[in-house]
């Protein structure tokens, strides 16, 4: 109740303010006479005025920064934030069921210069960040709301603290941004080709500004937006690992006792049995023996083999994507030297997906065996952590076989998972002398986030079985299935109900800005700013998961005496699709699987009265994963604007300073633990921009500057957990220090023209204290000495080997980047509305990565992950005054998947991939315009391959997705503007 009390509490403080100046307003206009009225205008119209206001930012801005401009009210370039973001130099986009994402629903989605998870979100200059992390999830952005995007990639001492990555600050409209009366309406039809299922999009935004007799001017703008979009992501999850297997074939001697072999097929020459093949450090074990208990001869170790992605299974996901926005602003400028404002801007989106799965536990008897040659050497397998020659461990691996005697299991499963933002800001800019500014900024935020997952997994009937054809070679792999119907209740049991992520997050924060900038009249300076910042953030998480609850009559373990059959509760039972994946990897889907809607209420608790589900209002919370903190931070700085030779010589130099103090508890009650942490940073800068032409076209700059990224609270927490059986642990760790980045730029820039210009620049940031979990013995306060454990952990009794969070050691990011943009203005007739850009990134990281142990360390080298070495972006365009057209190709090679293995063999990676996109818009009127957009014509998905790239790449397919194209059409109304 005291976070929906707060929330409306910010929403009417916002109406009021909201309301108070269109009062205002109101009572003002009287007062203006026509030739008062400014017919001057900032909002951009089409693709030549975005490219102008984007491209004079660029070079007007002391900073290295690149921006992106909405074309017109409500139209940004892409459909989503996340995708207009990869436009810009130097930024990577995630990608997840067909449009731009975060990874797993956390972070902002995006990577700047090779950096993921190190990014500053902002909205309007302010922080602005989503519950449970300090960044904000760009994939929540609602594209119509935003008018313009800049990514600062080496900010100054005066922009607030957070990202080595970069700066992403969002801006929204502002009443300033119009002339007089506005309004704008749109109205979108968005389609997937793969779901075959439409939804709409819908935005509105009213302003106005009157100009006052007294040379003052009231303006006030309001601006919502509803849309939602569906797509479906159809993949393949395999195995990772060596997976190693020994072929024995049935007219073998060996065969007739080999445990496991099925000895109906004793004989014959068409059938083998895959024995498993005990290994250490994934190399198989020396002096291995036959079932019969001798020695393997070299014939019998010839047919050792690898696996990997051998078990690739069919996982469907129907996502269905929810965005709400509104915007509230209002500007009061009593005259040239006052000004108040204030803003309201409300973000709400919903992940929500129902997916199925289809798994097979296959038989270890096979036929149609075939095998491929692949050297899988000892790097593969472990790195080479012997050292010397990285040498051939097994020289084949397992690309086909049809597995018979198979069962099968599967899962169906909801997941809604909720993003709440809501951001009241204001303040008050005062010019009291043509030489001295000052600013007060006052802004309060609310975020909440909630992830609620629950499937319920079946298993095939008792004495079921199937062949399971399976491919490893090709894309996607292919996965075929005979025997009884899949489509018959009569051949699956329920087995257990479980809701593994049901998690919440309730965050807020507040900051209080105080600047000022004072002009002298001589000097080296052109200008001085200072200012302080006084800002707290907080962050509450609760638990409420729960699993392995079972679907039996008596709730016990299940016996053939109290198995349920999905026949006896049929209407709780859907069909899955049946164009999984297109039809390209033999069985496309009808199996039978929980149906989604049927998992939501008290559904499975009401139909399955004696599994011990708990009622959805009163869930125990798992108190010992609760986590609470609280950080306040004091800023302040200095910077002093220089210009030097006539102004051909400009920039900036500048300090800030910041104190952190952290509080944090984990656990509730007597058990609960509770520690803290303070630290300073100093932070300098330095910008320099020089014209070498002295007509201010061909600019040569430099950028320094010392930045920081903060752990995330939950790293932080004191939170320790270990599991028994194991003997290991994990623990946040609440002397973490924030990652410090030195962060060098030099770039050239030559402009042709307001909208024409190429660039060049090359970029390094040497970090300090990368974050790492480094792993240590550790006695644990309370704990018994671990028991069971069946692999070794090298800590001695009764220590366990417990991992935690660390600054390790110092890393860099290294890069080139190239763009341009050319407007053929010059050319005649139809060809001067053409033009092109483009933009090439090269990214080059240094992770080191320890994967030894706190004792023994064994640091290797490695990239970042979510970073593509090479990206680049092509766009071509043609407008005219009716039409205009935009064709863009985004480009992105090889990159690890959320982070590094130990073991490359158990490592995945996204493959290469580009992302073809056409935007089509004609005006039928001064003020109505329709649009068609096609996203992904070329149909790509981010596959995901074993191994990892720069050195253990394999080609091997272990996860391959489809999304399905997205197409829109839409039409727009605007008066005035």
């Amino acid at each position: 109740m005291k976070r929906y009390t707060r929330m409306r509490a910010c929403v009417s403080g916002a109406a009021m303010l909201f309301a108070m100046s269109v009062t205002a307003a109101a009572n003002a206009q009287e007062t203006a006479s026509a030739e008062d009225v400014d017919t001057t205008t900032v909002v951009v119209t089409g693709i030549r005025a975005s490219a102008r206001s984007s491209l004079s930012i660029k070079k007007n801005t002391l900073e290295v920064v690149d921006s992106i401009t909405a074309e017109d009210i409500g139209k940004l370039p892409d459909t989503n934030v996340s995708e207009t973001l990869t436009r810009i130099p130097g930024v990577q986009g995630y990608r997840y069921g067909g449009e731009g994402a975060s990874p797993a629903g956390s972070g902002s989605g995006v990577t700047i210069r090779g950096l993921s998870g190190q990014t500053a979100s902002q909205l309007n200059s302010r922080v602005f960040f989503t519950a449970g992390t300090r960044e904000f999830n760009v994939e929540s952005a609602i594209p119509g709301m935003v008018a313009g995007i800049d990514v600062y990639k080496n900010p100054s001492a005066e922009h607030i603290e957070g990202g080595i990555g970069g700066l992403v600050n969002i801006r929204t409209r502002n009443p300033s941004d119009f002339k007089g009366p506005t309004v704008s309406l749109g109205a979108t039809a968005r389609y997937n080709d793969l779901i075959k299922k439409a939804d709409p999009e819908i935005f509105g935004l009213v302003a106005n500004r009157w100009d006052l007799a007294n040379g003052g001017r009231i303006g006030v703008m309001a601006a919502g937006t509803f849309s939602e979009s569906s797509g479906r992501s159809d993949n393949n999850p395999a195995n990772g690992g060596a997976n190693f297997k020994r072929a024995i074939r049935a007219d073998d001697a060996e065969y007739a006792v080999a445990a496991g072999a099925n000895q109906a097929y004793a004989g014959r020459t068409d059938t083998w049995f895959l024995a498993s093949v005990p290994s250490t450090a994934n190399v198989p074990n020396a002096n291995l023996t036959s079932f019969t208990g001798a020695p393997l001869t070299s014939a019998q170790q010839d047919n050792i083999m690898v696996a990997p992605a051998l078990t690739n299974n069919l996982f469907q996901e129907s996502i269905f994507r929810t965005r709400k926005g509104l915007s509230l602003a209002s500007d009061y400028r009593v005259n040239d030297s006052l000004r108040f404002y204030a803003e309201y801007n409300y973000n709400y989106y919903l992940y929500h997906q129902n997916y199925r799965g289809l798994n097979a536990v296959d038989g270890g008897t096979v036929q149609n065996l075939t095998t491929t040659p692949f050297d899988y050497t000892e790097g593969l397998a472990n790195r080479n952590s012997n050292g010397g020659s990285d040498d051939v461990v097994v020289d084949q691996r397992l690309a086909g076989a049809t597995f018979l005697n198979s069962t099968l299991n599967t899962v169906g499963g909801d997941e809604h998972h909720e993003y709440d933002t809501a951001s009241l800001a204001g303040g008050v800019e005062w010019k009291p002398t043509s030489q001295l500014e000052f600013k007060a900024d006052l802004m309060y935020l609310e975020t909440t986030r909630s992830q609620d997952n629950r499937s319920v997994n079946m298993d095939s009937a008792p004495g079921l079985v199937w062949n399971i054809e399976r491919t490893t070679t090709g894309e996607p792999h292919t996965f075929d299935i005979s025997g009884p119907r899949l489509d018959d209740a009569a051949n699956w049991i329920f087995r257990d109900y479980n809701n593994g992520a049901n998690q919440k997050w309730d965050d807020s924060a507040w900051a209080a800005a105080f600047s000022g900038k004072y002009m002298p009249e001589a000097g080296p300076f052109s200008a001085v700013k200072f200012g302080v910042r006084f800002a707290h953030q907080q962050d509450d998480y609760r638990t409420y998961n729960f699993s392995g609850r079972r679907l039996t009559t008596d709730g016990g373990l299940r016996t053939s005496a109290n198995m349920i059959f999905g026949s006896s509760m049929a209407d709780l039972l859907v069909n899955a699709p049946r164009n999984f994946m297109r039809d390209e990897t033999g069985y496309s889907g009808g199996f039978l699987v929980f149906d989604s809607d049927a998992l939501l209420g008290d559904n499975v608790r009401n139909r399955f009265p004696n599994a011990g589900i708990a009622a959805e209002a009163s869930l125990p919370e798992v108190t010992a994963n609760r986590r609470y903190s609280e950080e306040d931070t004091t800023a302040a700085f200095l910077m002093g604007e220089f210009t030097f030779l006539d102004d051909r010589l400009k920039g900036n130099v500048g300090v800030r300073w910041v104190k952190t103090e952290g509080f944090f508890r984990s656990g509730a009650g007597a058990s609960a633990i509770e520690a803290s942490s303070s630290y300073k940073n100093t932070l300098p800068s330095l910008n320099v921009t020089y014209d070498l032409t002295g007509d201010n076209d061909l600019l040569l700059r430099f950028g320094y500057g010392r930045g920081l990224t903060r752990p995330d609270l939950g790293q932080l927490n004191p939170t320790l957990s270990y599991s028994e059986s194991l003997g290991t642990g994990s623990a946040g760790n609440p002397d973490l220090k924030p990652q410090v980045a030195d962060s060098y730029d030099l770039s050239l820039e030559k402009y042709f023209s307001s909208t024409n210009y190429v660039s060049a620049a090359v970029f390094r940031k040497e970090i300090d204290s990368f974050f790492f979990g480094i792993a240590g013995c550790e006695t644990i306060a309370g704990a018994p000495a671990p028991s069971g454990v069946v692999t070794p952990t090298g800590c001695a009794s009764p220590q366990y080997l417990v991992t935690r969070t660390v600054n390790a050691e110092p890393g860099w990011v290294e890069g080139v980047e190239l763009s341009g943009q050319y407007f053929f203005d010059a050319l005649p007739g139809i060809w001067s509305h053409f033009g092109v850009s483009g933009s090439y990134t090269f990214v080059d990281t240094a992770l080191p990565v320890n994967f030894g142990t706190a004792t023994a360390p064994r640091f290797v080298i490695m990239p970042q992950p979510m970073q593509s070495k090479h990206n680049y972006s092509l766009t071509g365009m043609y407008e005219d005054e009716k039409f205009s057209a935009r064709l863009v190709y985004t480009y992105r090679s090889d990159a690890i998947l959320f982070g590094a293995s130990i073991n490359p063999i158990d490592g995945r990676y996204i493959r290469e991939y580009g992302i073809l996109d056409l935007a089509l818009n004609y005006n039928l009127t001064e003020r109505v315009a329709v649009s068609f957009n096609a996203m992904n014509l070329t149909d790509q998905a981010l596959n995901r391959n074993v191994g990892e790239p720069f050195g253990y790449e394999t080609n091997i397919e272990r996860q391959h997705f489809a999304n399905g194209r997205n197409f829109s059409l839409g039409v727009r109304y605007k008066f005035g503007g």
